[in-house]
């Protein structure tokens, strides 16, 4: 069984915990790929094999229109990886540990605020990791934050918008058919990205990386001003899920035609 994690261990975790929040911004270079870090080295030592899905994010909890969809892009993620050779164990084997440890230790969040209590978080983590070494091969866990930018779709003639790996145009919600000729497209929009963060069984991180998903927001067509307003249908579209897992795995699972080379 893997010891108790040791002080500087559990810095590093802790300090994770904190990177939700860094910068960001199909086909063809894009220069705002997330900047990815790998533990080449470590990783060479001990190739993962077996890993597992946590049901919880690494930071803060995702918005709850968010969180709706996670189960289902987690299992596109899922299968993702096991088409690329992993053992990914079921979910349900860390939300049954989980839940012991939250029993235990009580809940890491908030519910009136939604931060996240990180000493708690990290006990629960320890708590969880003991369980897995003592019944399973588990190497690695996967965690699979869904986290929403602002960036404005005024690239072109076209009004791309780009963020972390992608370029995507905006949509519009409701009965009309067209965009003001004096919307502002300088005004930002609320976007999606999926954050990848890898631990190993020592708690320590072997890689993070975030790949660009879709906006959350529309052009409200019914505004004669132009403003940008929640759409109704979240992440629906399974070929922008697939690019935003593929870039936000990339290169733990090589991407084809990664867009982060010029």
């Amino acid at each position: 069984m893997p010891k108790k994690l040791p002080v500087l261990a559990l810095s590093a975790l802790l300090s994770t915990l904190l990177l939700l929040t860094a910068c960001a911004s199909g086909g063809g270079y894009n220069p705002t790929v997330f900047p990815f870090e790998v533990e080449n080295e470590k990783l060479a030592e001990s190739p993962l094999k077996t890993v597992v899905i946590p049901h919880v994010n690494l930071g803060t909890p995702s918005r709850n229109y968010l969180a709706e969809v996670s189960p289902r892009i987690d299992a596109r993620i899922s299968s993702y990886m096991k088409a690329n050779g992993y053992k990914v164990l079921p979910q349900r084997d860390f939300k049954q540990h989980w839940n012991s440890a939250v029993r235990a230790f009580g809940d890491p969040v908030d519910p009136t605020t939604g931060r996240v209590n990180m000493k708690t978080f990290s006990q629960i983590m320890q708590s969880v990791r003991d369980r897995f070494a003592e019944t399973s091969e588990l190497d690695a866990f996967v965690f699979t934050d869904l986290v929403e930018l602002d960036v404005p779709f005024n690239v072109g003639l076209k009004h791309i918008g780009r963020w972390d790996g992608v370029s995507r145009r905006p949509s519009m919600q409701g009965p009309g058919t067209g965009v003001s000729a004096d919307f502002d497209w300088s005004m930002t929009a609320a976007v999606a990205s999926l954050q990848v963060t890898i631990f190993d069984m020592d708690l320590k991180r072997l890689f993070v990386s975030r790949g660009g998903l879709d906006a959350t927001d529309a052009i409200d067509a019914r505004s004669s001003t132009g403003r940008y307003i929640r759409r109704r249908a979240i992440l629906e579209n399974n070929s922008y899920i697939d690019e935003g897992i593929a870039l936000a795995l990339h290169p733990l699972i090589e991407m084809d035609k990664y867009p982060g080379n010029p």
